[in-house]
């Protein structure tokens, strides 16, 4: 899934292409504050809670979970996977915090507080990301298909097809709830995808491309944006990448010269 790095020029390609097809507005992401992050994080997830971040990292043995000071990037909490696995996104709900794995078709569940293992659950294909919408949790799986969990049973009740201008959005990564939209990155793109949850369609991209080149990540292919986290009480918004030392606050702003993706 993203370990791949000579899938990215074809993946690149293609997204272009599709791009260029494209009659959907364009955002450009503008960097309001700059904050340090870990750049060995492999990162797969992210969100904001009470005050601090939380951060799930991947790669067989060096996946875990965290919980960070946003100002200084400090580590307060972590609890490491059992190396077997590769650790994907993470979402709370309520007391609990739920994270995904890639290939081993097995969730965990945890106390969020504690980072307590409380038990675990299972689904079919590969996990990528979750979020939620406060009542279902929301995962993604690299295909173009949002699935819908009920949070007692963590079974699906719902999958929804993400579609722009009527053609499917594969490769769907780490995901946030942003005031009633899911947003999206998408693997081996700068493009963030903001998405209606009761259709599926795209509503606009989020051109990622000025941050990616602040983010001081190197020529490394696998060192992708990837992560996206939303603090609702002061309405900020965040991202980074895999192996960036840095994450940014950003608001988003038209795309100057460019109204919609031509």
């Amino acid at each position: 899934m993203k370990v791949w790095s000579w899938a990215a020029p074809l993946l690149a390609a293609l997204f272009l292409g599709f791009a260029a097809q494209a009659q959907i507005p364009v955002l450009e992401a503008r960097i309001v504050r700059v904050f340090p992050h870990d750049a060995k994080a492999f990162t797969e997830g992210l969100f904001y809670r009470d005050g601090a971040l939380y951060e799930s990292t991947g790669l067989e043995g060096r996946s875990e979970i965290r919980k960070e000071d946003l100002e200084t990037g400090r580590v307060l909490e972590r609890r490491r996977l059992p190396s077997l696995y590769f650790g994907e996104g993470i979402v709370s709900l309520g007391p609990k915090l739920y994270q995904l794995t890639w290939k081993n078709e097995v969730g965990f569940i945890y106390d969020l507080a504690s980072f307590r293992q409380l038990g675990r659950f299972d689904y079919q294909g590969e996990g990528w990301a979750l979020t939620t919408d406060g009542r279902r949790l929301i995962m993604s799986d690299g295909t173009p298909v949002l699935r819908f969990l009920g949070p007692e049973t963590l079974k699906e009740v719902r999958r929804v097809t993400v579609t722009a201008d009527g053609a499917p959005v594969a490769n769907l990564n780490e995901l946030e709830w942003v005031k009633g939209q899911v947003l999206a990155n998408i693997w081996m793109t700068d493009r963030i995808a903001r998405i209606d949850p009761a259709s599926g369609r795209v509503t606009a991209w989020i051109d990622l491309r000025a941050v990616r080149a602040a983010a001081g990540a190197g020529a490394d292919p696998d060192a992708v944006a990837n992560g996206i986290a939303y603090d609702p009480q002061r309405e900020r918004l965040f991202v980074t990448g895999k192996l960036w030392p840095k994450l940014f606050e950003i608001r988003l702003a038209p795309l100057a010269g460019a109204a919609h993706a031509r």
